[in-house]
């Protein structure tokens, strides 16, 4: 009969040390540590995180506590350990975002055998051995004070342990800051106490407005209404666009369009959906956005209050929030006096990208005809190229690279296997961009047409044994920060926008983010607010004044 404090800390144990096997990968990874000083440096650090975990766990060791907390923990912990050891991926604050607005869609690509294997052998074993454990029970301030004393000598051996360690332990905390989002279960409860603080630190109310005093720059009485057409693409990576010099055709018709401009050297403001978003529709910039309190209005907001007709399509989780002003609609439901939707494009479960292109004349036309007279901006967010189940980003007709990685566990296939699964869905979406232009085509003897496509974030595919996105923006490679910003102007519309000849071709190798995408957007559309910064406008350097 062991009493609460002694349970504790051999949960402790094992989470320290079998549970964050994938720290303990990482840290053997390092060159710096690939020698026997190095070699003692992890076993002091699993030390210091036995610790820790022993520190905090003596805090709740009461009998009616003990059990469902460390089961919690256990699983909590066997679960990070399948995520962090499968994808390299580190549960920091932004990554709990993207855990706490994952739809049921993604959560199920994420489910595998592994998962299941890890969660049987860390969680559930010791689990079912703690429970089958009897307690002995103390008196309350016995208890008390065996569980102060259980914290003060976690922190004691943590305190020495990375006094006698120092000398490695800073550099390598310092170079590797990702390290400290891997030490599970503590990396994600402190991240979800992190984003629980700043939720609850917003304010109350409606967004800040911002662009109040947006309006239409003036037109001749014969020019037509803009309709640009913006797509925000999911995961997809500059590197694997043939557009952008990649050895694979993964663009053959995008190629094919005389008037498309490939921009090489863009970078997201964030590694993840949920942190790329809301800053790229916003017109403060990735390092103003980050220290942005409260919520503000966003580009859209913007658009619509300028006279626009703005509507959102969505074939993604959701806008996180960009479009709740603006009309928005699902790409599985049918467009208002449109055809069903072909069968094969949505199942139970998802829509294929192309979903996102029935219907456009129907969703068009269902906008204010008063505002459709003044332009209209359709923005489009697409599935993508969203993993780790790239294989159903594609249809069985479209998968020119064979053979693909049919499996969500990434790490069993061979990576070339992987790349031509996610080759194909960048192939799928140079399928439906050419199927968007075709149908800008259609509408120009009406609108002045034009299209913008730029992804929120990139992608890595087994580079450094990391796969998927979401790491921190300080330490995260450029696979999942350089993404393709594609520009399509037919001639009519560059030379409404008062375009110099071949100047923004110019400029496709220039560096450019995430941070232009709400200035240029006004320029295309012809909207005037103080808020508009020409520098950050892609085309305005080429515009004649």
């Amino acid at each position: 009969m062991r009493t609460p404090l002694v349970l504790a800390w051999l949960t402790a144990l094992w989470i320290g040390t079998l549970a964050n096997w994938p720290l303990w990968q990482q840290l053997l990874q390092l060159p710096e540590l690939d020698n026997s000083a190095g070699r003692l440096f992890v076993l002091a650090f699993m030390g210091i995180v036995t610790a820790l975990h022993g520190a905090v766990f003596s805090l709740v060791a009461w009998p009616w506590l003990l059990r469902p907390l460390m089961v919690f923990s256990l699983f909590s912990a066997a679960a990070l350990a399948h995520f962090m050891g499968s994808y390299g991926i580190v549960v920091d604050p932004s990554m709990v975002v993207n855990i706490v607005q994952t739809d049921v869609r993604e959560a199920r690509d994420l489910l595998s055998l592994r998962l299941l294997v890890s969660l049987l052998i860390l969680g559930l074993l010791p689990a079912l051995w703690l429970y089958r454990s009897p307690v002995r029970r103390l008196g309350g301030w016995r208890q008390l004070a065996l569980n102060a004393a259980g914290a003060v000598l976690g922190l004691g051996v943590v305190l020495a342990l990375g006094m006698a360690s120092f000398a490695t332990l800073a550099p390598t905390m310092r170079d590797h800051k990702e390290l400290r989002y891997m030490i599970s279960p503590l990396n994600a409860y402190w991240s979800l106490g992190v984003v629980a603080y700043e939720s609850q630190a917003q304010p109350d109310g409606p967004p800040a407005v911002v662009g109040a005093d947006a309006r239409l720059l003036p037109r001749s009485a014969d020019a037509k209404p803009p309709l640009l057409l913006l797509v925000v693409g999911e995961t997809a990576r500059a590197a694997n666009f043939s557009l952008n010099g990649y050895a694979r055709p993964t663009n053959p018709r995008l190629q094919q369009e005389t008037d498309l401009l490939s921009f090489r050297q863009v970078s997201s403001c964030g590694t993840s959906t949920a942190a790329s978003l809301p800053c790229m529709f916003s017109h403060l910039g990735r390092n103003a956005f980050l220290d942005l309190k409260g919520s503000q209005e966003n580009l859209l907001d913007v658009l619509q209050r300028a006279g626009l007709a703005v509507l959102w399509l969505d074939n993604q989780s959701g806008c996180k929030g960009l479009c709740d002003r603006v009309p928005n609609a699902q790409a599985n439901q049918p467009a208002p006096a449109a055809a069903a939707l072909p069968a094969g494009l949505c199942d139970a479960e998802e829509c294929l990208d192309e979903a996102l292109l029935h219907g456009l004349d129907q969703r068009l036309a269902a906008l204010p005809a008063e505002r459709r007279a003044r332009g209209t901006v359709l923005v489009m967010h697409q599935m993508g190229s969203h993993g780790p189940a790239y294989y159903k980003r594609s249809p069985s007709g479209a998968k020119p690279f064979q053979p693909e990685c049919r499996t969500n566990a990434l790490q069993q296939c061979p990576r070339e296997q992987v790349l031509n699964a996610y080759d194909n869905t960048i192939a799928y979406t140079d399928r439906i961009l050419a199927g968007a232009i075709d149908w800008l085509k259609q509408q120009s003897g009406q609108h002045q047409v034009a299209m913008l496509y730029v992804s929120d974030h990139g992608e890595s595919l087994g580079e450094n044994n990391l796969f998927l996105h979401g790491m921190p923006y300080a330490v995260a490679p450029r696979e999942q920060t350089h993404v393709p910003l594609l520009l399509w102007l037919p001639p009519a519309t560059s030379a409404a926008l008062r375009l110099q000849a071949g100047c923004l071709a110019q400029r496709i190798d220039q560096p450019f983010s995430h941070d232009q995408l709400f200035h240029t957007v006004l320029g295309l559309s012809g909207v005037a607010t103080s808020l508009y910064r020409p520098d950050w406008d892609l085309l305005s350097p080429c515009k004649a004044h």
